[in-house]
């Protein structure tokens, strides 16, 4: 038994047209198309609608949109699972979603991870290889994507809820995955709540837990009996052009359940197998910063720098305050004079405290959520 599990799969405007022709030699290289073809089950991440409409929802960030004609490129790469639970499923609206699904059926490729309700769009997938039953399980971060009670989309992780998901599919079967599309964006280590969370997953009874947002691969943490690789990157998203995005893991698990790693390198628009330094390169610095996060002081002191880092960019934009040229001329020959003034006065002030409040307190975060989504 081999499967393959490939994080983010993406058309993006320079190269949909090898998508739609379904041209993965060029796409992916004959070497890395070998073994995907090779392995008895492929999983990937379909992070972004198929559909022929534009329809965007509201939101903050980019709104993705794919033809459905580029479902040519993951039929001919034999996939056989896509996981839809991630932040961009909805980002043409619920007929974006419907639409995405046809095409998938249409095709014959199943998904997991979406649904007209949060009641559908838990439901797992369990498959069979070599006579051993595997669960697969599809999560993702509270973001615009999310399914509730009444309304379709994207299977939101919960607390209170899936790990009980989790106890009730290890009965089902051999061996739990779970796909979880959550952790800071271009960020290499977990979040304290995220290193929580995904050992609490492996608790109740996954046997590998990927978390697959980051667009940077991570590192990894072998614990209890399972797995946990806390950033997989990218398999294919030519959107940035910096370091984070050039490197990935495509995933390949055994008969046993034992987890390799094999090194990606994004190359223009499309992607191939690492090789020689550059691989080992690649697999090397996973193993350090897997070995750092054995201590969890430094899964602390990691995403403590990390704060220190976006301070300015996420007090700004939660203050809204417009920063225009002769702003940012001044600022920028006072070496940031003027942010370090601001951010002061608004630490030193009550709003501080009130903001604090709003987001930390269960009750308050809540009631602040319902508001903001009633509009």
């Amino acid at each position: 038994m081999s499967i393959v599990i490939g994080a983010d799969l993406v058309p993006t405007k320079s190269n949909v047209e090898l998508f739609e022709k379904g041209d993965i030699d060029t796409l992916i290289g004959s070497e890395l198309k070998d073994i995907i073809l090779n392995a008895d089950y492929r999983i990937f991440n379909l992070e972004i609608p198929l559909t022929d409409e534009s329809n965007p929802i509201k939101k903050c960030g980019p709104n993705l949109i794919a033809p459905t004609k580029c479902i040519s490129a993951y039929k001919a790469m034999n996939i056989d699972l896509l996981t839809l639970a991630n932040n961009h499923i909805l980002d043409q609206g619920k007929k974006g979603l419907e639409s995405s699904i046809e095409t998938l059926k249409s095709a014959g490729i199943s998904y997991v991870g979406v649904g007209d309700s949060i009641k559908d769009a838990f439901k797992p997938k369990i498959i069979c290889c070599n006579g051993k039953k595997i669960g697969i399980y599809a999560c993702v971060e509270h973001e615009f994507t999310v399914a509730t009670e009444i309304d379709s989309g994207a299977n939101p992780i919960d607390l209170l809820e899936t790990p009980d998901h989790i106890v009730e599919l290890k009965k089902q079967c051999d061996y739990v995955i779970v796909l979880y599309h959550g952790g800071k964006e271009q960020y290499r280590y977990p979040s304290p709540n995220l290193h929580k969370t995904c050992r609490k997953l492996v608790e109740k009874g996954a046997d590998l837990v990927i978390c697959q947002h980051s667009h940077c691969i991570g590192c990894k943490e072998e614990y209890l009996q399972g797995t946990i690789v806390y950033g997989q990157g990218n398999f294919l998203f030519d959107d940035e052009e910096n370091e984070y995005w050039q490197t990935s893991l495509l995933i390949m698990l055994s008969s046993d359940f034992e987890v390799k790693y094999i090194p990606l390198k994004k190359t223009g628009n499309s992607v191939r197998l690492a090789k020689g330094a550059e691989a080992e390169n690649i697999l090397e610095q996973f193993n350090i910063r897997s070995e750092e996060i054995l201590d969890s002081d430094k899964v602390y002191q990691h995403y403590s720098e990390l704060a220190d880092q976006y301070k300015n960019q996420y007090l700004f934009s939660v203050m809204k305050i417009k920063r225009g040229l002769l702003y940012r001329i001044i600022n920028k020959l006072t070496k940031g004079s003027l942010d370090k003034n601001i951010i002061n006065k608004a630490f030193n002030s009550m709003y501080r405290y009130e903001l604090e409040n709003y987001v930390e307190c269960e009750a308050h975060r809540e009631l602040l959520l319902n508001i903001l989504k009633k509009g």
